[in-house]
Order: C-alpha cells, then structure tokens, then sequence
C-alpha cells in the first residue's frame, strides 16, 4: 500500500503541557507526530506529460471519494489529488472550485518518487 507517511520521520514530543494530559490519561510515554514532507509541484515538463480530470468541487465532495473514484478504489491516495490542487484538506476548496485530478497514477507517483 502507497501512503503519504512512507519513509517520513517521526518527531517525538513527551515534554510540555500540551500533551501532558493526553500522555497521563492514555498511559503514553510521548506523542508521535509525523514530519512534514518536502514534495516538491511536478514541473510544466512532468505536468505536460500528464492527464488531468477537471471536477467541479460540489457540496458533499470529499477527496477520498474522488480518489476512490478516479484511482480504482484506493481511497487512502486522497493526499494526491490534494497534493497536485495545492489544497491540504477539503477546507481549502469551496463550492464551485476546479479539482484537478493527475492521471496515470503511476506516473503522478513516479514523480513523487514514492
């Protein structure tokens, strides 16, 4: 299975009075938080060379869906079409944006390097 969370560091967080409740109450010795990933925007070469399906963002979209949808039912590979739409989460796109949605898969994740 092909997850964002692939070969990310994990940053370890036990001090502090954020989590020091959460680490109480569930019997935790510290928090793991993934890092951020450095992924860098295809260039217009890579972008050139990909297929995209336009969707108009409508009430009730979800991008699991759309990924579900376009990517054979692999639902977990949201992250991508939000990756290639510079939307980290559903929140940043309103009624009536343009999702675009990369297609070959294969190829989208090749430049990803994932």
């Amino acid at each position: 299975m092909i997850t964002r969370y692939g070969a990310r560091n994990i940053l370890l967080t036990g001090a502090g009075t954020t989590y020091k409740d959460i680490i109480g109450r569930r019997n935790l010795r510290f928090v793991g938080h993934y890092a951020t990933p450095d992924m860098d925007f295809p260039s217009p070469q890579e972008i050139a060379n990909l297929k995209t399906i336009s969707h108009v963002w409508k009430e009730g979209d979800r991008l699991w869906k759309l990924a579900a949808q376009h990517y054979d039912g692999k639902a977990h590979l949201w992250w991508v079409i939000a990756w290639f739409n510079q939307a980290p989460t559903e929140s940043h796109l309103k009624i009536g944006d343009i999702v675009y949605i990369p297609t070959p898969l294969r190829k989208v994740l090749n430049y990803l390097d994932v």
